[in-house]
C-alpha cells in the first residue's frame, strides 16, 4: 500500500521493560491472533489461502535494486522492476495464510522469499521505489517469532539501514534548507515508522515521530488541502500522499499514540482525510492534472497510463478509507459505500484484521 504489521504475530514484546514494544501493533490484545484463526473460513480468509496455495511453487524474483519512479513501461528496468514487486504482496499472503492456518509450508515459503530479497537487495532509499516494502516489514511483523533466528538478524539489519538512512536524508535536506513537502517526505516518513517500530527503537520512534508531525505541518494545509494537489491538481497524488501518513498514524495508535487528530484549527491527516471524502463519495468529482506543474504526469497521460487523465475514480480511495477507518469510527461505513457506488475491492488482510477486533 499499502500496508501495515500486526500485533496479531504473537504479539512479541520487548525484553526490556523500558524499551518501546517491538512490532506495529503490539498493544493489540493477543486473542485477535487468536480470533484469525477463526476467520480460516472468512471469504477474506479463503481468498487469502487460494492466493498463498497457487503461489508455494513459485521462485522468489528478487533483485538487487528496483526502480520505477520517474520511467515510464519498457523504460529501464521499470518492466522487471513490476515483476519482482509482484514478490511483496504474495509475501503478505503467505503470512496471513500461515496465522490462518498454522500450515508451516507457509511460513516456510515466506522465509524463503524475505530471505532472497534481504541477500541481495541494496536500499537505495529512494522513497517512491520502496515504498511497497511496508509490506516487506508488515510480513515480518506478522510472523517473525516463527521464523529462523538469522532471517530475523538479516531483517533487524535491513530496518535499521533503512530508518537510520532515511533519517539521516531528511536532516540534510532540512540542514541545506531544500526540505521535501510533498509525497516524497510522506513515503520516507512512512519506512522510517515502519522500521522504527519493527525494531522496537525508542529513540528512532522519536525522530520518526518528529519528523512526521513537520511533515503534517508542511504539507497539509489548514482546509486540509495537501501541497501534491496544488502541484499535480489531481486527487491520485492526495490519496498517493495521505495513504502513507495514515499507515504510519495507524502503528503509533498501536502503541498508544494518536498521530492522526490534530489540535482544533491546526492540520492533521484527519482533516486531509476528510477534505478528501466528498470525492471519494462522488458528491464532487475532479478531472485529473488538467494544471500539473509536472511535466512527467502529461507524460504518462500520453503514454496511455490509466489514471492520468480523465475523472478521478473514486474507487482509488478504498484503501485509504479501509485504513482511517480503523483510526476512527466515522469513516466504517466509507469504504463499502464507496464500492456499491463506484465497485472496487477492499484488502482482504484489513478486512480480516477489523474482524479479528483490531
Amino acid at each position: 500500500m499499502m500496508a501495515l504489521a500486526f500485533a496479531c504475530a504473537g504479539i512479541r514484546a520487548a525484553d526490556d521493560p523500558a524499551k518501546p514494544a517491538q512490532g506495529l501493533f503490539a498493544l493489540v490484545p493477543p486473542v485477535v491472533a487468536g480470533r484469525l484463526r477463526e476467520l480460516k473460513g472468512s471469504p477474506e480468509g479463503l481468498e487469502i489461502i487460494k492466493v498463498a496455495d497457487g503461489a508455494l511453487g513459485r521462485a522468489p524474483g528478487a533483485l538487487v535494486r528496483v526502480h520505477t519512479e520517474g520511467t515510464l513501461p519498457h523504460q529501464g528496468i521499470w518492466d522487471q522492476s513490476i515483476e519482482a514487486e509482484k514478490d511483496w504482496p504474495l509475501m503478505l499472503d503467505f503470512g496471513f495464510a500461515f496465522r490462518l492456518t498454522g500450515d508451516k509450508r507457509y511460513l516456510d515459503a515466506e522465509d524463503r522469499y524475505l530471505t532472497a530479497w534481504l541477500d541481495v537487495y541494496k536500499v537505495s532509499f529512494n522513497p517512491i521505489d520502496e515504498t511497497k516494502m511496508d509490506q516487506i516489514i508488515e510480513v515480518y511483523d506478522l510472523a517473525s517469532p516463527d521464523l529462523p533466528a538469522a532471517t530475523r538478524e538479516k531483517m533487524n539489519g535491513f530496518l535499521r539501514e533503512m530508518a537510520t538512512g532515511y533519517l539521516e536524508r531528511i536532516d540534510k535536506q532540512m540542514a541545506g534548507h531544500k526540505e521535501d513537502n510533498a509525497n516524497w517526505q510522506s513515503h520516507r516518513i512512512k519506512l522510517i515508522v515502519l522500521a522504527a517500530y519493527g525494531l522496537g527503537d525508542a529513540e528512532l520512534i522519536g525522530r520518526a515521530e518528529k519528523a512526521f508531525r513537520r511533515q503534517v505541518s508542511v504539507n497539509i494545509a489548514a482546509d486540509g488541502a495537501v501541497v501534491d494537489f496544488t502541484k499535480r491538481d489531481a486527487l491520485h497524488y492526495v490519496t498517493y500522499d495521505l495513504e502513507p501518513l495514515t499507515v504510519a498514524a495507524l502503528a503509533a495508535k498501536e502503541h498508544g499514540h494518536n498521530w492522526f487528530h490534530g489540535a482544533a484549527g491546526a492540520p492533521s491527516v484527519a482533516i486531509a482525510v476528510d477534505w478528501l471524502l466528498p470525492f471519494a463519495l462522488g458528491e464532487k468529482t475532479h478531472e485529473e492534472f488538467v494544471h500539473s506543474s509536472v511535466r512527467f504526469d502529461a507524460d504518462r497521460a500520453k503514454a496511455g497510463l490509466k489514471g492520468y487523465s480523465g475523472q478521478w475514480e473514486p474507487a482509488n480511495s478504498i484503501h485509504l478509507f479501509q485504513l482511517a477507518a480503523v483510526l476512527d469510527a466515522k469513516y466504517q461505513q466509507v469504504p463499502e459505500q464507496i464500492i456499491q457506488k463506484r465497485g472496487g475491492h477492499p484488502a482482504s488482510w484489513l478486512v480480516l484484521l477489523v474482524k479479528a477486533g483490531l
